[in-house]
């Protein structure tokens, strides 16, 4: 009767101690604050930077166990959200869907008013995505091709034109680092936003653009706009036959990121629960085919390689904002 009643007793024993050790490990795990956490992003609602977050939030929501809330808070290109982050709690509640932008350029560029210094008041706690980019054109250019708008860049100084959404953005820098690299002097109009330089080369009002792939894919697979490179490996997923900038012009490479950063002092632990819910939306099939319609190519890093990333970036474009003399405006 001793021996059968102990027979019984080691399952039971064995259980008893697996829920003991799942409830130590939970425990263990830092704890994040009871109220919703808040996942700032500086731009409007709608555009791909927005959509990538609000599926990073529904992950991190479900491996945290507490709601992730998306709040849009837009301004001064995107540093309002990244000061409300900086200024925040350490505790992982209260962190920035921030990207190469308001964490690098903006603290290499002359005259910018920052209320902050994203260099040492923020964090990378992980990259999400890298949004390729490409160089495109509108419908009737005369361009067929990277070579073909080279030349006439050499040939005619001051005559081709190119679109960007604003002084100091991505799109801007990446256009001048192609026109050093070439030689070229080529007329920089600024737009109040992706759209509107959308719409002007649309038009065929300006001769060309390098930006994300997300903003011009439909247009590039409907004829409305025709892509001659890319400037990004990773584009091939999207346009698998496209050639590269980098094989007329050798070494020169752009995109853009999309990650999570932080306020500085935030725990290791607490970093690293945000790793793994970064790590798991990456993961996620269906998260990971929704930023591949919106031209967006799923890519994760931990905190260090952002955080590496992010000094190289600075470095770069420090050096082409230098050589041209930008300022922010």
């Amino acid at each position: 009767m001793v021996k059968r009643m102990l027979v019984f007793a080691r399952p039971i024993l064995g259980a008893a101690l697996a829920v003991l050790t799942v409830q130590t490990a939970t425990a263990q795990q830092p704890a994040l604050s009871d109220r919703p956490i808040r996942m700032l992003y500086g731009f409007a609602a709608g555009g791909s930077g927005d959509l990538a977050a609000r599926l990073l939030a529904d992950v991190a929501s479900r491996e945290l166990g507490q709601r992730v809330v998306v709040e849009n808070r837009t301004g001064a290109n995107g540093m309002i959200a990244a000061e409300a982050a900086a200024r925040g709690p350490t505790d992982g509640s209260n962190v920035l869907f921030c990207t190469t932008g308001n964490m690098t350029i903006v603290t290499e560029l002359p005259g910018a008013q920052l209320p902050i210094n994203p260099a040492t008041d923020l964090i990378g706690i992980g990259q999400l995505l890298r949004s390729t980019f490409g160089l495109v054109v509108g419908k009737d250019s005369p361009y067929r091709s990277i070579q073909d708008l080279v030349a006439d860049a050499r040939a005619n100084p001051g005559k081709v034109s190119y679109a960007t959404p604003g002084v100091g953005s991505v799109q801007h820098l990446s256009t001048e680092l192609l026109g050093q690299k070439i030689g070229a002097q080529m007329v920089h109009v600024p737009y109040r936003g992706s759209q509107a330089a959308l719409q002007d080369l649309l038009a065929g009002r300006t001769s060309f653009s390098i930006t994300n792939l997300g903003d011009v894919i439909s247009h590039v697979r409907s004829g409305s706009l025709r892509l001659l490179a890319l400037g990004d490996p990773l584009g091939k997923r999207f346009f698998p036959d496209a050639p590269m900038i980098a094989e007329v012009v050798p070494g020169f490479e752009t995109y853009a990121w999309f990650g999570l950063c932080g306020p500085t002092g935030m725990p290791d632990a607490v970093v690293k629960r945000w790793e793994k819910a970064i790590q798991a939306a990456v993961d996620d099939p269906t998260v990971s085919q929704k930023l591949l319609d919106n031209g967006m190519v799923p890519a994760f890093a931990d905190s260090a390689a952002l955080k590496k990333t992010m000094e190289e970036n600075r470095r770069s474009y420090r050096e082409v904002i230098r050589a041209a003399n930008i300022k922010a405006e």
